[in-house]
């Protein structure tokens, strides 16, 4: 630091920190770069390989190394990738181009996911304020309802959840949910991992309750709505940044579970789940059906994960944030 500089604030120095952390930037350059190309899927459908997610083509012949070649053969068994502007990575047994659908597929998670997210801190981050700030009854009744969700796996008790709201949908309110909706999953899913995000953070206010600033406040004659957004939530922001990529990432990987159930996105609506669902027949014959979508949802998780972890690094030197709370759930 320069002499008579300021010192820089624990934003100022998390931010050095994550601008020095190669593997960091690294993964959170290839997420971005996924996201960007999934997001493109429209564009490439229409400008490189001039066909829909849902184009079938059972019929058609493609020209590869200056010999027509049937997309689906007479056997029924789809042609393999042609590394061309055409069935990229092959298509599938109906004739779809599989690089459209692969790109349609990973639009179609990441949007569920991030739905599911957003969700999941609306309800996670009020829940933990008012458990932890309020505490007796209002925390032990909370916190018994999160311990119901947690002591389920996430996928049985998302599984379960979505299965019986797509069989006649649902209508909450004004708000009426069709059979097939995505916002099924999305719904599902959010409220599945509301306790990941709610414990840590009810552990937090718990803590910071008694501290100097709040009691303060109180003092000053703020309400507890004023107390807990004033004062409690700002020093929230850590372990939400932090494990907020973890959860994106469980949600990615929990709707591609649901659909490969037939209880997430109906097929044939390409996502993750049914790209999966839909190649696990043909590994034999045409392993890049199978191969695709589970190298994409990998490459996916793999580079939430490390961002999350370089975050954590960069917000959370000390490691007081428990990340593992959230990995392998």
């Amino acid at each position: 630091m320069r002499p008579g500089a300021a010192p820089a604030g624990p934003g100022a120095l998390a931010f050095r920190r994550l601008r020095r952390d190669r593997w960091a930037l690294a993964w959170g350059g290839l997420f971005l770069l996924l996201v960007v190309v999934f997001l493109a899927a429209p564009l490439y459908a229409d400008v490189v390989a001039g066909t829909g997610p849902s184009d079938n083509h059972l019929t058609d012949q493609i020209t590869i190394a200056g010999e027509p070649e049937y997309v689906v053969s007479l056997e029924g068994i789809p042609i393999g990738p042609t590394w061309h502007a055409e069935y990229l990575l092959g298509a599938d047994e109906n004739g779809r181009d599989l690089m459209v659908r692969l790109l349609y597929g990973g639009r179609t998670s990441l949007l569920i996911g991030a739905a599911a997210l957003a969700l999941t801190l609306l309800v996670a981050v009020p829940v933990a304020l008012a458990a932890g700030y309020f505490g007796g009854r209002t925390d032990s009744l909370i916190s018994r309802l999160l311990d119901v969700i947690w002591s389920f796996p996430a996928l049985l008790v998302g599984f379960l959840l979505a299965s019986a709201v797509n069989l006649r949908g649902a209508d909450i309110g004004p708000l009426t949910i069709e059979p097939g909706s995505k916002l099924i999953p999305i719904a599902v899913i959010g409220l599945v991992y509301v306790p990941y995000l709610a414990r840590p953070l009810r552990g937090e206010v718990l803590a910071l309750r008694e501290r100097p600033f709040v009691e303060a406040a109180r003092a000053a004659g703020f309400g507890s709505p004023t107390v807990m957004r004033s004062e409690l939530l700002p020093h929230l922001w850590t372990t939400m940044l932090v494990l907020a990529p973890l959860l994106f990432a469980n949600a990615v990987v929990l709707e591609s579970a649901l659909s490969f159930l037939g209880a997430g996105v109906p097929a044939p609506e390409p996502s993750f789940g049914v790209l999966i669902e839909d190649g696990i027949d043909d590994t034999v014959f045409s392993p890049h059906l199978l191969l695709a979508p589970c190298v994409a949802l990998v490459l996916v998780v793999l580079s939430l994960s490390g961002l999350a972890e370089g975050l954590r690094r960069a917000l959370d030197p000390q490691s007081a944030i428990a990340v593992e709370v959230v990995h392998g759930q």
